[in-house]
């Protein structure tokens, strides 16, 4: 049955297309017959009692010249659509968690991707505390004297903000560091939310493991190395992607971590995973599938997909 889809993301005429997943799920979707719409998060509105939006139907095509075939601008139910994507990128603030609040209104009708009622509910950062025995020593504070304290007991620390993404403001702190009483100040000085800093794990210079899962099981994961002289990974910031395979210790976590996502409704989420030690657990716009699918075939999209058309199937309600 062909599926009438809309994406909730950034201008999609401006992604890469070797490299963003929403344009691989878009594809994928294509494949199999379904019809794509596309509008950005500043073009969503509770109105009438309705969940609309202004947007274009859209075509996507492999091509890096002309990527996308753009219809009329309308303005549209979102509940006459089968399935709506929730895939704009972070920052998690005040504007993507009203998005989450309004996309809620759609169930049970519509299917709503991530599960937005969760997606807002387990920020990337925070939902890693509900497996603290699989996490390296962390704290979350805007206390300047408990992090000082906290880095007394660990040594090296990395402290980053709590809803950043891209890995935007990861500093990473030694012990004899002067820095941090002038980083929290900044970090203070911009929002009112705590950090999080984290015991640094030495191995991430050997990479930071990117894992998909899909309805909570693992399909397959990229190694994401940091570029030299930096503290990072993220491939945002010219972390190198590479082939990996998942460890035992892997396979341990994903399987602790699956019930729990899949019974919240997040269907796709890419976990971060550095020497055995499980640091964020991404549900917002997680990434890395077209990636995956260079290095070992694995199609994540179709994977996916077919997770989606079987919760449609199945009529599968999400627990609150």
């Amino acid at each position: 049955m062909a599926l009438s889809v809309a994406l909730q993301m950034d201008p999609v005429e401006h992604v890469s297309i070797t490299a963003d997943s929403t344009f691989r799920l878009g594809i994928e979707a294509q494949a199999r017959g379904h019809r794509l719409f596309q509008y950005t998060v500043d073009r969503l509105m509770f109105v009438d009692g309705q969940v609309r939006a202004t947007g274009r139907r859209a075509t996507l095509h492999q091509r890096e010249d002309a990527h996308v075939t753009f219809g009329p601008w309308e303005e549209v139910d979102l509940a006459s659509f089968d399935v709506v994507w929730l895939r704009q990128d972070p920052p998690f603030d005040m504007g993507y968690i009203t998005s989450t609040h309004l996309l809620e209104r759609l169930a049970p009708g519509t299917l709503v991707l991530n599960d937005p009622f969760w997606v807002r509910n387990c920020p990337e950062k925070l939902m890693v505390l509900d497996f603290l025995d699989l996490t390296p020593p962390t704290i979350i504070t805007r206390d300047l004297a408990a992090i000082r304290a906290f880095r007394a007991r660990h040594g090296d620390i990395v402290v980053k903000p709590l809803y950043g993404n891209g890995g935007a403001g990861v500093f990473h702190l030694r012990p004899e560091d002067p820095n941090l009483a002038s980083l929290m100040e900044t970090f203070t000085a911009i929002n009112r939310e705590p950090v999080i800093a984290q015991k640094y794990l030495p191995a991430v210079t050997l990479g930071d493991k990117r894992i998909i899962l899909v309805d909570g099981e693992p399909v397959g994961a990229i190694n994401r190395v940091p570029a030299a002289g930096e503290a990072r990974s993220n491939m945002h910031v010219g972390g190198r992607p590479e082939p990996a395979a998942l460890t035992e210790r892997e396979r341990e976590i994903c399987a602790r971590i699956g019930p729990a996502l899949r019974d919240k409704g997040l269907l796709f989420t890419g976990i971060d995973v550095i020497d055995g030690w499980l640091t964020e657990i991404n549900v917002t716009s997680p990434t890395g599938i077209q990636e995956l699918e260079r290095f070992d075939g694995t199609n994540a999209a179709a994977a996916i997909w077919d997770a989606v058309e079987r919760r449609l199937a199945e009529g599968v309600t999400v627990r609150r």
